[in-house]
């Protein structure tokens, strides 16, 4: 939490904090957009890699995006990467919580010489969720750093996740425009049958030259795949208020998703006095090949909520598959500059061409073709000693994520679509540790969701206005706070609006988020610290209708660390209750589909380092 500047979102670990998160930025997922960084540069990955590969990670939005060239309309997800050191070192962490899950973690570094290092780790888990879903799974990863020369360096990597065994927890649909009854606690709803294996794999190469002390040539390639043996989907449809629904589960045959993307960047930087600048020529490109669909629809029949279905697997009918094709190829010309105690300057112009192929089951292939050029400009400037204001626009060409589970298109890659962002606000340092950022923001891209017909599709647009501010630093030597809060208006508009046939509220919005934690490390007790989480999220709309919505929630997470020496060796034991208060409540899955919210649950773990 000392680490944060600000309370937009920051994860540092296992520890993560503020008001967005990789999921939710201003309304919208920059994950699903495809707005991944890693050290700063472009990735699209299927699955953002764990923290085998990665150490921490930033949310970038207003202000905060100014040292990242190139911003993006739904924010970006900036990564840093666990780059191997000069020193031999390593780490093990063993977790446990009250739902009996356990996890071991080793990660080490191993310098072979004064040139190059390894990085190996490897971790084993055993997750059992709120829903009594079971997850079993390894993973191990391998990280060299290599500098051949002075200035030259680079780092490639290989990720390996194996899930032996991945149960698929149901999702509640009700009959009516309504929320669920109480769903069953701790129990797992479904066949032994639904759940998912697979393999996923992450490799790449990261490279960083200095040219010259004016010259600085940046490069980084990744290949991410998913190979699944089956997909499933696990559907409690027609709930009603008596606690029944039919049981549906949906299965599809082996999915493979591949995507490789990457960047390459060179930069020009020079110095005018008090002036410096900052001059950037970027490559990017993406591939993404996909191969889903062939669903065989398993109905189960009408069940009791909390009963285990015990029904034994059938032999599927699987029809034929369809496949996904995306090529992008981005050009673009940026330019930072920063003028001491004046302010900053960030502009940006690219020209994206992309296209995606869509091959039919019955040999018909769908084309879709754009070329945009997209602009980027933020100015900052300093108004007194402390006081910034800034102000942005930026328009991205990003994707929209894959339908859900409960759509007849389920598991399809969505085509990428214009957005655009206006942004303006200030930031105050309320004293050399305490910063204050507040800002508005104006996002505006199509909207999609569940239509009439099941399908997910595009319904109209939707714009989202909002303010956001955030106060974080230390408040006293001993206790530090990281506060944020965000405002929306969001508003779908289009001729399904119009018509009636569509709310004028997207599914998920909420109107406003509150986020406050406080860390105190109190002086009578060296190596301590508690720390405290209080969450709070207004109503979400749950249906296209706007008929239904998940109540507010508040939820308290209360934990302490103690750094101590075991065996000599420096340790670290965290504990945590999260939702102390055994908060009640639903999680959307999608436009009326629902799952249970986790109650509450005591984790732990330690770490010692050596």
């Amino acid at each position: 939490m000392r680490s944060a500047g600000d309370a937009f979102g920051t994860s540092i670990g296992r520890e993560t904090i503020g008001v967005y998160s990789q999921g939710s930025v201003r309304g919208f997922s920059p994950v699903a957009a495809g707005n991944i960084r890693i050290d700063g540069l472009y990735f699209d990955p299927v699955n953002v890699p764990t923290s085998r590969l990665l150490r921490t990670s930033t949310i970038r939005v207003g202000l905060s995006a100014l040292g990242s060239p190139f911003a993006a309309p739904t924010g970006v997800v900036d990564f840093g990467f666990r780059r191997p050191g000069d020193t031999a070192a390593a780490s093990l962490l063993v977790s446990f919580n009250s739902w009996t899950n356990a996890t071991a973690e080793i990660d080490a570094v191993l310098p072979a010489s004064d040139r190059l290092s390894f990085g190996l780790g490897a971790s084993a888990e055993r997750d059992i969720s709120y829903n009594k879903t079971q997850e079993y799974r390894v993973e191990g990863a391998l990280i060299a750093r290599w500098r051949p020369a002075e200035g030259l360096e680079f780092v490639p990597f290989i990720n390996v996740i194996r899930n032996i065994v991945d149960d698929t927890g149901p999702i509640y649909q009700p009959a009516a425009d309504a929320l669920p009854p109480r769903l069953p606690e701790r129990v797992f709803i479904g066949p032994d049958w639904a759940e998912v294996k697979g393999t996923d794999i992450t490799a790449g190469l990261l490279a960083d030259w200095d040219l010259s002390p004016d010259w600085q040539l940046r490069a980084g390639l990744l290949r991410s795949s998913v190979d699944s043996e089956l997909s499933v989907a696990n559907i409690l449809r027609d709930v009603t208020p008596d606690g029944t629904g039919s049981h549906r589960v949906v299965v599809d045959p082996a999915l493979v998703s591949i995507k490789t993307s990457g960047e390459v960047r060179l930069t020009r930087n020079f110095t005018d006095g008090a002036r410096r600048h900052l001059v950037h020529a970027i490559v990017r490109a993406r591939a993404n090949d996909r191969r889903f669909g062939g669903t065989d629809v398993v109905e189960l029949g009408r069940v009791r909520l909390g009963e285990r279905n015990r029904t034994p697997r059938p032999d599927f009918d699987f029809s034929a598959q369809q496949d996904d094709r995306v090529r992008q190829l981005t050009l673009g010309l940026g330019y930072e500059g920063r003028w001491d105690d004046v302010g900053e300057l960030s502009a940006g112009l690219q020209a994206t061409d992309y296209s995606k192929r869509v091959g039919l089951p019955d040999g018909t292939l769908v084309e879709t073709d754009a070329r945009l050029l997209l602009y980027n400009v933020t100015l900052a400037a300093q108004l007194a000693p402390g006081l910034v204001f800034y102000a942005g626009a930026v328009t991205g060409l990003e994707e929209s994520g894959i339908a859900p589970a409960n759509a007849l298109n389920r598991n399809e890659a969505l085509p990428a679509i214009k957005t655009r962002q206006f942004d303006a606000g200030l930031r105050y340092a309320v004293t050399p540790d305490i910063t204050l950022v507040a800002g508005a923001f104006d996002i505006a891209k199509p909207y999609f969701n569940l239509g009439p017909g099941g399908r997910f599709d595009v319904l109209g647009d939707v714009i989202n206005r909002g303010v956001e501010a955030s106060v974080a630093g230390p408040i006293t030597d001993t206790l530090s706070v990281v506060a944020g809060g965000v405002l929306l208006w969001p508003r779908v508009t289009g001729l399904a609006v119009d018509l009636g046939t569509v709310g004028p509220r997207p599914v998920g919005a909420i109107s406003h988020r509150i986020e406050v934690s406080g860390d105190w490390r109190p002086t009578f007790a060296p190596g301590m610290s508690l720390d405290m989480r209080l969450s709070y999220r207004s109503a979400e709309t749950a249906t296209v209708s706007n008929l239904t919505a998940i109540p507010a929630r508040a939820v308290i997470d209360l934990g302490g660390r103690y750094a101590f020496r075991l065996a000599d060796k420096a340790a670290v034991l965290r504990l945590q209750v999260a939702n102390l208060l055994d908060t009640e409540s639903l999680e959307l899955r999608g436009a009326g589909a629902y799952s249970q919210f986790p109650r509450r649950l005591i984790q732990g773990y330690v770490t010692v380092d050596f």
